[in-house]
């Protein structure tokens, strides 16, 4: 945070390039033939004085450590961001704009992250920026506590501010909500949201289905709220310095979110369209551009632009760059002072883990009395916390059944929010998100993209449901994101079926690029978590057990190093050629072991394949995925407590599946298990079955 603020010393230059930028938005769309241009034109002015006058940032490089972050959560005014971007000296073109929505170009249709330089992260699906804001804010607090915690407010390296602008949209959908009580609580004195409150919406005016007060709503968050009405003036009046003192005096509250609300026109000043759903979300078309630029004393023509006006705009690049070099001398003073903590931010920025970090993990010996998976992952939490600094995170209310506190860490939380249960710190380390699954989700997005630590989040599986659309942008966006998510099966037991995740599963591994690990022991368990913190470039979900499972005997049975490659040979046929594989994950796969004892003894040489991870598994080479499954042995049995979707790829047209094609029941785990089917004596049926499909038996019970 800048010790002073420069003055805004608005120019009619800079109103010329706030009408430049309502120009270009509506020519982008026009050539475009589809887009969203209101907000865009309304927001120009806001967008403006944030890129050309408030953010601390350096266009010339966009990952500068100690930049201010700027989100859009209205990710579909995509333009209201890239003209910014332009005009300011970042590397986008004026042919960029032009190809608005276009095949392989830097203007998508909403923003994404590592595709445009100045991004900071993909927006589009409403209210998800918020929540991403929320999160930026609260990792900056974080950094700050492991590298410079003493400092004074305001002087730190790491202190910056987080900024969004958010629409309708996002105060509509319910993650914003959830996101925004967690940010009054966290008394995030960073954090400030502009809210363009224009009233319309697609389907016009909100009216139809929206009357709350919403800075009344925020206050009662207990967030910092001022309100700029330029509505409120006749004729209606854009007062930057208004929105610039707001601006200020957000700032000036350390220690509360601040919220702004900007109440605007949308589509300002097209005379026929402007305040109307039209403008909201389609082209103007050429009569009301002509008319526009006609108003604001532009020539009609496609992308005109004054050359001075941008020169005039882009001088920011040299403030940026005399800001950063004053960054750069305030950092390398306080890295002179502090060699292990250079050491730790330059490991950190690179998403780099401390050499020889995994001895640390737990090894557990074989235990027949077992140990359920979310206990397992508890234990390698714990024995992380001392080599991880970077590694944080916490729980939706399910801090005790997800086991995700570390112990003996402080809870993240202003100190006077503290309790018995939850000692803690503005620094501390244990995450609190309360009942707010969704907006948990967007959190964790939002500090892992900003950088510096790793997050993790855990709630049960089945409630992985109300997080999906977060879940769906880290998988987007390829952020190091770990889901914990516990209670993984019918195996929960007396809860019944609104907590029994049947489908969950197989949804989950629908999500591109997310990794769904479902570790069958303690050993497998913390394999899982060592693949799920080297890799860098993907979400994990660890789907855990709630009640014990056996502890398999690896000098008995294959190393659980294995679970790195997604499926591996726990157990190989007696004569090394099986007829039979049986394949399972989770806790389906003691099941197996004890039916490839059964059907070994009566002469089917059998395998056990354990297959934490479907997506690991298919990331390995042809040859290893053959070396686990041939394609010459047909006869294949999987064992999951879910719908056997996700596995047919795996069974082929031979295959049989211990599967749960319904939802459960209420009752002891162990009476589901055997209700349900997974059984030893019904994997055994199973493999006859599949093996009479392919002529090797004849006269055996086929489980079908």
């Amino acid at each position: 945070m800048a010790a002073t603020d420069p003055a805004l010393n608005w120019s009619d230059l800079d109103r010329k390039a706030v009408d430049t930028t309502r120009v270009l938005a509506m020519d982008a769309v026009e050539k475009a033939g589809n887009g969203h241009p209101g907000t865009a034109m309304s927001l120009a002015p806001a967008a403006y004085l944030l890129f050309n006058r408030v953010l601390r940032h350096d266009p010339t490089d966009p990952d500068w450590a100690g930049r201010d972050r700027f989100v859009l959560s209205c990710g579909h005014s995509s333009l209201t961001l890239y003209i910014q971007l332009f005009l300011n000296g970042y590397s986008l073109s004026l042919d960029d704009l032009k190809s608005l929505r276009q095949w392989d170009s830097l203007t998508p249709g909403h923003p994404e992250y590592g595709h445009t330089p100045g991004v900071e992260i993909t927006t589009g699906p409403l209210g998800q920026g918020i929540g991403n804001a929320v999160g930026m804010a609260m990792s900056a607090r974080r950094v700050r506590g492991l590298l410079d915690p003493d400092t004074a407010a305001g002087q730190s390296p790491f202190d910056h501010y987080v900024y969004s602008i958010a629409s309708d949209g996002d105060i509509e959908e319910g993650v914003s909500h959830e996101s925004s009580a967690i940010a009054s609580v966290q008394k995030l004195g960073n954090l400030v949201v502009i809210y363009d409150d224009n009233e319309i919406s697609i389907e016009d005016d909100t009216r139809i289905a929206k009357n709350e007060d919403v800075g009344a709503r925020y206050e009662a968050y207990g967030w910092h709220v001022q309100t700029v009405d330029w509505r409120g003036t006749d004729p209606y009046t854009e007062d930057v310095e208004e929105l610039w003192n707001a601006i200020q005096a957000a700032k000036a509250v350390t220690d509360k979110p601040s919220f702004i609300v900007l109440k605007t026109v949308i589509g300002w000043p097209a005379p026929k369209k402007q305040n109307t759903g039209k403008i909201h979300g389609s082209a103007l078309g050429a009569a009301e551009i002509t008319a526009t630029k006609e108003l604001m004393g532009f020539a009609d023509e496609p992308f005109a632009i004054d050359d001075e006006v941008v020169k005039h705009a882009q001088q920011v690049v040299e403030r940026g760059r005399a800001a950063r070099a004053q960054w750069q001398k305030a950092f390398d003073a306080w890295a002179a002072g502090n060699s292990e903590g250079k050491a730790l931010f330059d490991r950190l920025a690179g998403r780099t883990l401390p050499e020889g970090w995994h001895k640390a993990l737990p090894e557990f010996p074989a235990d027949a009395k077992g140990l359920a998976t979310r206990a397992a992952s508890g234990k390698v939490l714990e024995a992380l916390a001392p080599v991880l600094p970077e590694l944080w995170g916490g729980s939706a209310d399910l801090a005790e059944s997800n086991n995700t506190t570390m112990k003996g860490e402080p809870s993240f939380i202003p100190a006077e929010y503290a309790t018995k249960d939850f000692p803690g710190h503005e620094y501390g380390r244990t995450l609190h998100f309360g009942i707010r699954e969704h907006g948990m989700g967007s959190i964790l997005n939002g500090i892992a993209v900003h950088g510096g630590t790793r997050p993790y989040g855990g709630t049960f599986l089945v409630f992985s449901d109300y997080m999906r659309g977060a879940v769906r942008l880290s998988a987007l966006m390829k952020l190091p994101v770990i889901f914990v998510w516990t209670h993984d099966s019918i195996g929960l037991g007396e809860d019944g079926p609104t907590h029994q995740p049947i489908e969950t599963l197989t949804a989950l591994r629908a999500i591109v690029g997310l990794d769904v690990v479902r570790p069958a022991d303690a050993n497998e368990t913390a394999w899982a978590w060592r693949g799920a913190l080297e890799h860098t470039d993907r979400p994990t979900a660890l789907a855990l057990s709630r009640q014990n499972l056996p502890i398999v005997d690896r000098s008995k049975y294959a190393s659980a190093e294995g679970t790195l490659k997604g499926g591996y040979i726990l157990s190989e046929a007696s004569n090394g050629a099986p007829k039979v594989i049986l394949i399972a994950s989770g806790s389906e796969v003691s099941i197996a072991l004890t039916a490839q004892e059964r059907l070994e003894a009566e002469g089917t040489p059998t395998r056990v394949v354990s297959m934490p991870c479907q997506e690991w598994f298919f990331q390995q080479d042809t040859a290893y995925q053959q070396q686990v499954l041939p394609h010459g042995v047909k006869a294949r049995v999987t064992v999951e407590a879910g719908i056997r979707m996700s596995w047919d790829r795996i069974l082929g047209d031979a295959g049989e599946a211990v599967s749960i094609e319904h939802y459960g029941a209420s009752a002891p785990a162990q009476v589901l298990f055997e209700q349900f089917g997974f059984t030893a004596d019904n994997v055994v049926a199973k493999a006859h079955a599949s093996l009479a499909k392919i002529g090797e038996i004849t006269g055996h019970k086929t489980g079908n």
